[in-house]
């Protein structure tokens, strides 16, 4: 699409992960975050803009997601996993800061990249998602179902997959 190249970067700690990518290497760095469940493609038209206005435009796919590594086991991604795969990301790229744009969970994540490792960030766009603090007591699901509503998006999306024998049985969360 219009010049977009693809790469698969090995990052610090072996995870394999596709960024689509358009501009001079070499060039300031805007560093796109998809939202879910999505991947790179969301972004591919800001990709082709910010380029022609002389950055190097960087959408990731985050891990789980799209061509990058999807590692086994719910306990690999926690924030702090995915955070550090994008600082992890930000050094291969050979960048001591980037422009972040991130969009719905993406933002969720930048918010703490921005948090962890400000000296990353030189500016930062959240997209359809404030800073939101953890709760010192509750789990961020618990405030989700508690706002919006056990059909709220977020809320639909935590199952449990139990696997007897030849069935797969899926629970939703209580």
């Amino acid at each position: 699409m219009k010049g977009i190249r693809h790469r698969i970067l090995e990052l610090k700690g072996g995870l394999n992960i596709h960024i689509a990518e358009k501009g001079e290497e070499g060039a300031p760095v805007v560093l796109f975050i998809h939202g879910f469940p999505d991947i790179w493609y969301g972004w591919r038209h800001q990709i082709i803009g910010i380029a022609e206005k002389g950055y190097h435009a960087v959408a990731v796919d985050l891990r789980g997601f799209g061509d990058t590594d999807v590692p086994i086991g719910v306990e690999n991604y926690t924030e702090m996993h995915i955070v550090g795969d994008l600082i992890a990301l930000i050094d291969t790229l050979g960048q001591q800061q980037v422009f972040v744009v991130a969009h719905d969970w993406g933002a969720t994540i930048a918010w703490g990249l921005a948090c962890f490792r400000p000296d990353k960030i030189k500016g930062f766009v959240a997209l359809g998602v404030p800073y939101m603090p953890r709760h010192p007591t509750l789990k961020p699901i618990a405030i989700f179902n508690a706002v919006y509503g056990k059909n709220h998006y977020i809320i639909r999306f935590q199952v449990q997959v139990f696997n007897s024998y030849h069935f797969i049985y899926i629970k939703q969360l209580e």
